[in-house]
């Protein structure tokens, strides 16, 4: 595998935060006219990997009033949406007992998808599968897609299609979990650990890829290198188990390397990446359930408009509803009513 400091990984895929939002935004632009245009956002996608838009099933500016059309989604409702499919990746790979390594590439995999395209033009769910079998492949650790489709109940040939239009990225990807082992390596020799200090050092480790998972799930892979996201994840565990002074360390490991940042540097960028994990939260099925309404009435009007009708005969029965229940309590009235009146004349109430 190349070095990173010469790899496409860091010359193509490292960001500023302002280059992600500018990104999402464009994207969402994008989309957002393509839904004007041709009254739909879903792309098709050929076996080749080539995609086109589907005719224009009505004249979105002469047949349909504007208010009636499906409504995009906001840059915060596809950010909802690719954090949950992020989680999915996690669940899926977890289910087929995939290596963490792939459940890393596929994340990655997934989030540069998402810096050209929007949720709207590409249905996370499909591309989250293409994903999971490009990592697979990529880490020489195949399934087959019919494989992979059959184990969540998905249609492999949409697998298949995606796979061509997704594999524009540079395949080799750098992720954390190797680079925990190295350094907790460098530990041993650093501490000149004991006995004890060596299980310590091992539930430091895997305390630490727990803690990349968390990572992973963030912006952090596309604003930082992967060395710091495992000195992140190392620092996160260190808090758990204290095992050593971590910046006496730091100090220490970037003397031995002739670091050109200084510790206060690499401190900023490593409490940048707690941020976005203290940030992190999973969407719930009840943040996700309009979302992916707008979503799908986005790649499929008509689903919109079988809404409406739903919506519109939902307000029927409740008017009808009300009509029914106003003329039940008139026809109590006229029976009880009468009595009321002779009771009250006896009580002297009336005259």
């Amino acid at each position: 595998m190349a070095d990173f400091l010469t790899s496409t990984h860091r010359a193509k895929w490292i960001f500023s935060p302002q280059d992600l939002k500018e990104r999402y935004k464009a994207a969402n632009q994008r989309a957002r006219q393509t839904l004007e245009k041709y009254g739909t956002t879903r792309m098709e996608v050929d076996l080749d990997g080539s995609w086109s838009y589907p005719e224009p099933q009505i004249d979105a500016k002469d047949n349909v009033e504007k208010h009636s059309r499906p409504k995009p989604l906001k840059t915060e409702e596809e950010q909802l949406l690719r954090a949950f499919y992020e989680f999915k990746i996690q669940d899926v790979c977890d289910a087929f007992k995939f290596p963490r390594k792939i459940q890393a590439t596929a994340l990655i995999y997934f989030k540069r998808f998402y810096l050209q395209w929007s949720v709207m033009e590409h249905h996370p769910k499909h591309i989250m599968l293409t994903c999971i079998y490009a990592a697979c492949k990529a880490e020489e650790n195949h399934v087959s897609a019919e494989e992979l489709g059959k184990g969540i109940e998905q249609d492999h040939q949409m697998i298949l299609n995606n796979e061509m239009l997704s594999v524009g990225f540079d395949l080799i990807v750098y992720a954390p979990y190797r680079a925990i082992d190295g350094f907790v390596s460098d530990l041993e020799e650093f501490l000149q650990v004991n006995d004890e200090q060596h299980q310590m050092l091992k539930d430091t480790s895997e305390t630490a890829k727990v803690e990349a998972d968390k990572i992973m799930l963030t912006d952090a892979p596309l604003l930082f290198p992967p060395g710091q996201l495992v000195l992140a994840a190392l620092r996160r565990s260190n808090e758990v188990h204290w095992i050593l002074d971590l910046e006496s360390y730091l100090l220490s490991l970037m003397s031995r390397q002739h670091a050109t940042h200084s510790i206060s540097e690499l401190t900023v960028s490593l409490d940048a990446i707690d941020s976005l994990v203290s940030k992190l939260q999973i969407p719930t099925a009840t943040d996700m359930k309009h979302v992916d309404r707008k979503l799908k009435s986005c790649q499929d009007p008509s689903s919109h408009d079988k809404s409406k009708k739903r919506k519109h005969r939902s307000k029927e029965s409740s008017n009808l509803m009300h009509v029914q229940r106003a003329l039940i309590y008139s026809t109590a009235l006229y029976v009880v009513m009468p009595h009321l009146v002779a009771r009250d004349t006896a009580l002297g109430f009336t005259n």
